[in-house]
């Protein structure tokens, strides 16, 4: 029986995604009439949960935000190709399995987090996906660890989190596990 949890976070950790995240978001507001920034997507919003960034790209007139943030969900899969892997850290996941649990702790929402594990062929490295939709308080805040580390029964000492943001290290750090800076790579 494992008695150890490995935790990682999706975009920009285990996936260079912002390419596909800035297309999506780019044709999503389009629709209704909204233009995004490559640059200001890259710097400001990336790695951030949408209810945060899409009120100032609409200028407050958040009418239209769940419906934006859905049709994103539905672009998502025709820019998949735009995603790069972290090949050296899926190396590492598949070195742990033996003794890890593995589990994906991520804002994305779980319909993303699947289409894109599953078109690089690596849902099955996880025994647990915590999404955006799953936890109350997202990253800065620990939920979305705390509950993983609740559902296998693993102390926050016999944790690893690999994370690569700002606010997701944050969230990491106030789960009381043990945090590995993934940098460079996104």
């Amino acid at each position: 029986m494992k008695n150890k949890l490995a935790m990682f976070d999706l975009d920009g950790t285990l996936f260079d995604t912002r390419e596909l995240n800035y297309l999506a978001y780019k044709s999503a507001l389009e629709e209704f009439g909204f233009s995004l920034d490559k640059e200001y997507f890259y710097t400001a919003c990336n790695g951030r949960h949408y209810k945060e960034f899409l009120p100032v790209i609409m200028k407050e007139d958040i009418s239209h935000i769940e419906e934006i943030h859905a049709a994103k969900k539905s672009f998502y899969a025709k820019y998949l190709g735009e995603a790069r892997e972290n090949t050296h850290l899926f190396n590492i996941i598949k070195s742990i399995k033996e003794s890890y649990y593995t589990a994906v702790v991520t804002t994305a929402s779980r319909k993303n987090c699947e289409e894109i594990l599953s078109r690089f062929d690596r849902l099955d490295l996880f025994e647990l996906i915590i999404a955006g939709e799953d936890v109350k308080n997202k990253k800065p805040k620990p939920d979305g660890f705390l509950k993983a580390m609740e559902h296998f029964n693993i102390k926050a000492e016999d944790c690893l989190i690999f994370e690569d943001s700002e606010v997701g290290i944050l969230a990491a750090k106030e789960s009381g596990a043990n945090v590995f800076v993934v940098k460079g790579y996104s």
